[in-house]
């Protein structure tokens, strides 16, 4: 990576992966939030989103806390990831792994917040939360 430490900030609203069939479009409004990702392949469609948006009687993993490297980051940085997965594998700690066009994401499991943060600082990670301004607001 590059001489300065990655800045990771930690959201606090609870999100979810929701699960759908294949071609499926959400049927509630998936998108405020500091986070929102609508995947589809032929066999499902995922949405993250915050947790208190899914309707009931939706296949839902979570939660998760949102936590986001500063960016922009450069399309041609190399080692990201890997310096922000590391120390969770050594922790035994399972994410959800996404990249957006400006900067990359990771889902932590909401009761393993804590020790990803501790895990990641040990590493030399700057480790920050983010302040909930509103619903949808950053």
């Amino acid at each position: 990576m590059s001489a300065m430490p990655l800045h990771l900030m930690t959201h606090p609203e609870p999100l979810v992966v929701a699960r759908l069939d294949g071609g499926s479009e959400p049927v509630w409004d998936w998108t405020p939030g500091p986070f929102a990702s609508l995947t589809r392949t032929p066999n499902e469609t995922s949405v993250v989103c915050l947790a208190e948006l899914v309707p009931d009687g939706v296949l839902t993993e979570g939660p998760f806390r949102g936590v986001e490297v500063a960016g922009p980051l450069a399309f041609e940085a190399v080692g990201v990831m890997a310096e922000i997965l590391a120390p969770l594998v050594s922790a035994g700690i399972s994410v959800l792994a996404m990249s957006t066009f400006d900067t990359d994401w990771v889902l932590v499991p909401e009761q393993h917040i804590t020790t990803a943060s501790e895990a990641w600082r040990k590493a030399g990670l700057i480790v920050t939360p983010t302040v909930l301004t509103g619903r949808g607001d950053r």
